[in-house]
């Protein structure tokens, strides 16, 4: 039976995974792709105006909320390119932060959770397509769904505190 989130409207459950799904709504920030918003583990949680905010915060944001992101993407782009070799065959020349816009394909289900560790926060987790790393592709992890806290290879990991288990690197975007 769909319940209604605030900004998502009416949702459907997912029993296997313990969420809920919108139906396609544009999102600013993600070039105004038509996403279907997952909300983990909501009606177990303890204070729904968290995943609210989020919510809320997500969708005012437009692209420019990257901005700060791309020479973070751009550094694990040249992780990439240096572990593969720079000879490799097909393997994309990106030159600058500003070009790693058009190596990426933004995915269309994201993902909000509520972090297990450090703040408890609600982040949103957005797993991308991208040129250089096919297997692991991009995660982009939104702080609140305010501010980029979190890039690199998939993981699931709402922050890379979370991902090596080292709260030092709660302010760390990109390792």
């Amino acid at each position: 039976m769909p319940i209604e989130i605030p900004q998502l409207g009416a949702v459907s459950r997912d029993s296997e995974f313990d969420w809920y799904r919108s139906q396609p709504i544009p999102v600013k920030v993600l070039d105004d792709k038509a996403c279907c918003i997952v909300v983990e583990a909501y009606d177990c949680d303890g204070a729904p105006e968290d995943f609210h905010f989020a919510i809320s915060s997500v969708l005012s944001l437009d692209k420019s909320a990257l901005d700060d992101a791309a020479p973070h993407i751009f550094a694990y782009y040249q992780d990439v390119r240096r572990s593969v070799g720079a000879d490799e065959l097909n393997f994309p020349k990106i030159s600058s932060a500003d070009e790693v816009w058009a190596h990426i394909r933004f995915g269309n289900e994201p993902i909000f959770s509520r972090r297990h560790y450090g703040d408890r926060g609600i982040n949103v987790s957005i797993e991308c397509e991208c040129d250089w790393e096919p297997e692991h592709g991009l995660e982009i992890v939104f702080k609140n769904g305010r501010t980029v806290n979190k890039v690199g290879p998939y993981d699931g990991h709402l922050s890379n505190a979370d991902a090596y288990a080292d709260p030092s690197l709660e302010d760390v975007i990109y390792r």
